[in-house]
């Protein structure tokens, strides 16, 4: 595997997504949970807790030839153990992450993605890739966007509507019939989306957090395989750029309404090699 990668905070904030690699395998996180104003019940943070649980991720993925699931669940035990004593677990608004675990084992690719952070797999043979993304935060938060939709990117009606969204999800997170991403709940691991393809299929593949897959998803500035061409002659950072030129032509989310005008951006590309 060649991994190249990069991250980009959203302006004026911490960097909340998480990535890292190792010769055999990568991951990427991107936190969410604790929008302004909003009450967490937990003193470290967002960004705390996605950069804790990439960290035992990375270090697990690494170490263990267990099923990704298994070591999705046994990380978030672990990062709970490490906050426990001095936070509120229970609380519906603590700190919580997407997750893509990619691994390359003897002749197999594996993956694992929860939330809404996208895999696109580039298949040899395939003239589309394969995009592998868990919409259901999406499809559900579409019953509660309007109000937030209709307003000002960036103005304070919008920042009350999105801290008001946001919440409105937490009543559907990590239960059946809503949307399942990691927090403190080990048993989100096995609602994960999950798969494998023999190595010699792929020849690369894209992590990309949600403040990058903009480019394709939200804005429909690029296709999916326009996307991977980009990261594959120019570099994950040319598609930030991209990303946060988008954004900047349209500040105030009248193009593409949206509940943050930027993002943490984080693009991770992976290219594949025949084994020896």
């Amino acid at each position: 595997m060649r991994v190249t990668f990069a991250t980009q905070a959203a302006p004026g904030r911490a960097n909340e997504d998480f990535v890292a690699a190792t010769p055999d395998a990568a991951v990427l996180l991107d936190g969410a949970g604790t929008p302004p104003g909003s009450d967490s019940g937990c003193s470290h943070g967002v960004a705390w807790y996605s950069h804790t649980l990439g960290s035992t991720l990375i270090a697990s993925i690494s170490q263990s030839a267990a099923p990704l699931p298994e070591l999705l669940a046994e990380a978030i035990k672990t990062v709970n153990s490490i906050h426990e004593g001095t936070c509120d677990l229970t609380h519906p608004g603590s700190p919580s992450a997407t997750v893509i675990m990619l691994r390359r084992r003897n002749d197999l690719i594996e993956w694992l993605v929860l939330a809404d952070s996208v895999l696109v797999l580039d298949v040899i043979g395939d003239p589309e890739p394969t995009v592998i993304c868990d919409d259901r935060e999406a499809q559900l938060g579409a019953r509660y966007r309007a109000e937030m939709d209709a307003l000002d990117s960036g103005s304070h009606a919008h920042v009350s509507a999105h801290r008001r969204y946001v919440e409105a999800l937490r009543s559907h997170r990590n239960r059946d019939g809503g949307f399942w991403v990691a927090a403190t709940d080990p048993l989100a691991a096995d609602q994960a989306l999950t798969g494998t393809m023999p190595a010699d299929r792929v020849r690369a593949a894209a992590l990309l957090s949600d403040g990058a897959s903009r480019l394709v998803d939200r804005f429909h500035l690029a296709t999916w395989r326009e996307a991977l061409d980009t990261l594959d002659q120019h570099g994950p950072q040319d598609l930030i750029t991209r990303v946060r030129a988008a954004e900047h032509s349209d500040p105030h989310g009248e193009r593409w309404p949206r509940g943050k005008t930027h993002d943490d951006a984080t693009a991770a590309h992976v290219s594949f090699t025949a084994t020896e």
